[in-house]
């Protein structure tokens, strides 16, 4: 249990938290939220005891194990399995005490010890390990790569996996998902939800959250208030909170015709094509909640672009990749305005070097890529905000744009990116990573592109700036391909899919659901080959007399995994009848009806019953994976 009792603390002169009361019961997973700047990585600090309260106390009993993920990786030479086994210190300890006695001739010590390692499954300890590497997009032989091999934003990777190896009592995560691929952002989600010990999630990917947290921690005028629920239903409670506030309340109607106009220009529009229609709905759900976002310090829009050709690009069979290596072949793509393409994909199949060479930052191998010649290509990658001038100020990143713009012109502009008074003028170096995204972004909007070309634009951002985000891109009038882990951005922002895999781009006919399907047929075919293969080599090896023992040696394999087969199919039984009221649920949630305000009761109703239906599959699909990799293993 964690408590807060009349709790203060202050950062320099500014007070973040005054006063605050809560207590976080043992197994409960929070989800921390609020704007950049409040204070959620502050907290962590206390709970940590890298800062202390200015007044009041922070009650964490004795003994309790905490796990956290480092913030830094130095250039080590430990391979990369070694490095996250180090997360388990207990693991750590007792192999120390067995070298120790073994060196020693301490028989009875050492008898106790291996009771012990056995107690803490240490002997399983290198399969967690190498489950938790794989999961987390890493290959089977990068597991013995030296850390210093990697990049910084694997090694953060590696520094999750610690903090998942440390056999903990409390997980504090912040923004976890940030260097994760959408891949590894599912595989983390049913992680969390196996999870049994205390979770503290500070993050701003509301999918993420309404996936794994059954408690939001909202922060906000220095109070933190603690709502049931996930972080759909925070927001439902919290714009019926705001829509008791007189002052918010004409604010909060034209927010909501605006949504309405959006619900109604798509749902014109959408097709019969499953991502349409999810779209709509994820629009329908965004009208609900708008009032929940009138206090959001954010106000943009994309500018009109001053050409807007058609087709913007095409490629012809076009081969792309590195050092005359073509890690994507034949790739056929015609874009044109209005298109709103996400790319789907592993890890490294060539999702971010599609975006590169569309972006013009890399050159084709083979085929043909015509740009059209008013092409104007709005950009965004994370390496652009180290490529920010970091002695110059926002205003004058804009100025050496538009020479022209008056400077009470680019403030005001600034100022919808919550740019305002002296952070307008005072140098980059000092922003934060969100502050720099935001940065980068009002320089990508500003130069009217009529391409929008975004790999991981959500990174860092917090979840107002993410909403004024998702409601700017609904008016872009040219066309956009997104690469993005964040879920709520990719159902809300686009109408059809790319999947880019095994060196081909393809369309891809079906919703994030059916992705996520996708990926368990995925994980089902590489243990379906793997059995296959010991088949082939059983039958093919040795005389008759050995032949014979090898039937039944198979047989007895057999009769050892019938019982994880069966499982396995008792499991996939679930999965379907999961899925079927899943489908039967968003068929509820498509009807125009259940928004109206006499069955604001039955769509709560309706929102409880899905977030059980998500949970109960997350928790199957975790179940699965893992009976795979037993009988994988067997």
């Amino acid at each position: 249990m964690l408590k807060f009792t009349n709790l203060s603390l202050r950062r320099g002169p500014r007070e973040l938290l005054h006063d605050v009361n809560i207590t976080i019961h043992n197994g409960q997973k929070v989800g921390i939220t609020g704007s950049n700047g409040v204070g959620k990585s502050s907290v962590f600090a206390l709970i940590l005891g890298h800062l202390h309260a200015d007044a009041g106390d922070i009650f964490i009993p004795k003994n309790l194990v905490m796990a956290h993920v480092a913030q830094e990786t130095p250039a080590l030479d430990t391979t990369a399995i070694e490095y996250v086994l180090d997360g388990d210190i207990q693991l750590r300890k007792l192999e120390q005490d067995i070298k120790k006695a073994e060196e020693n001739n301490q028989g009875e010590t050492l008898a106790h010890l291996y009771s012990e390692m056995e107690a803490i499954d240490g002997y399983t300890a290198n399969s967690r390990a190498a489950t938790l590497l794989s999961g987390l997009g890493f290959s089977t032989e990068q597991e013995d790569f030296e850390v210093k091999q990697f990049s910084g934003g694997w090694r953060m990777r590696l520094n999750l996996a610690q903090a998942l190896m440390c056999r903990s009592d409390i997980l504090l995560l912040d923004e976890p998902t940030n260097h994760l691929d959408l891949d590894a952002v599912i595989w983390l989600e049913a992680w969390l939800k196996n999870y049994k010990g205390t979770l503290l999630l500070i993050s701003h990917d509301r999918d993420f959250l309404d996936n794994v947290a059954d408690q939001i921690a909202h922060i906000e005028h220095q109070g933190i208030t603690l709502y049931s629920g996930n972080y759909s239903a925070f927001e439902v409670r919290r714009a019926e909170y705001l829509a008791t506030q007189q002052s918010a309340y004409e604010k909060q109607q034209r927010e909501v015709q605006h949504m309405q106009k959006f619900v109604e220009r798509f749902k014109a529009k959408a097709t019969k094509a499953k991502q349409a229609q999810s779209r709509v709905k994820a629009l329908e759900r965004m009208e609900l909640i708008a009032p929940a976002h009138v206090d959001s310090p954010f106000n943009f829009k994309f500018r009109h672009a001053d050409k807007m050709p058609n087709p913007l690009v095409t490629l012809v069979d076009t081969s792309i990749g590195y050092n005359n290596q073509a890690l994507l072949s034949k790739v056929k793509l015609t874009i044109h305005p209005g298109d709103r393409i996400g790319l789907l994909g592993h890890n490294g199949a060539g999702k971010s070097t599609l975006i590169k060479l569309l972006s013009g930052e890399l050159d084709i191998l083979d085929g043909k890529h015509i740009p059209a010649k008013e092409l104007n290509i709005g950009y965004f990658a994370q390496h652009q905000l180290e490529q920010l001038d970091f002695e110059a100020s926002p205003l004058l990143h804009l100025q050496r744009i538009d020479s022209k713009a008056t400077e009470s012109d680019l403030r005001k502009y600034l100022g919808g990116f919550a740019f305002n008074n002296d952070m307008a003028t005072d140098p980059v170096a000092p922003l934060s990573g969100g502050e720099k995204a935001r940065l980068v972004l009002a320089l990508v909007v500003y130069q009217k592109p009529n391409l929008l070309l975004l790999d991981e634009p959500t990174n860092h951002l917090d979840l107002e700036m993410r909403h004024a985000l998702t409601i700017a891109m609904q008016e872009f009038e040219g066309a956009m391909i997104i690469v993005s882990h964040d879920r709520h951005l990719l159902r809300t922002v686009t109408d059809n899919f790319l999947l880019v895999a095994n060196g081909r781009v393809v369309e891809f006919d079906g919703s994030l659901e059916d992705y996520r399907a996708w990926l368990s047929e995925q994980a089902k075919s590489v243990v379906a080959s793997a059995g296959n293969i010991t088949e082939e080599i059983s039958a093919g090896s040795g005389d008759g007399q050995n032949k014979k023992q090898l039937r039944q040696q198979s047989a007895e394999k057999r009769k050892l995994l019938k019982p994880l087969q069966n499982k396995l199919k008792k499991l996939e039984k679930q999965m379907e009848e999961l899925t079927s009221s899943k489908e039967s649920l968003e068929e509820k949630l498509a009807d125009n009806d259940i928004y109206s305000e006499a069955n604001k009761d039955t769509l709560k109703s309706i929102l409880e019953e899905q977030g059980l239906v998500d949970n109960n599959l997350q928790q199957v699909e975790m179940d699965w994976l893992e009976v795979s990799e037993e009988l994988e293993s067997a």
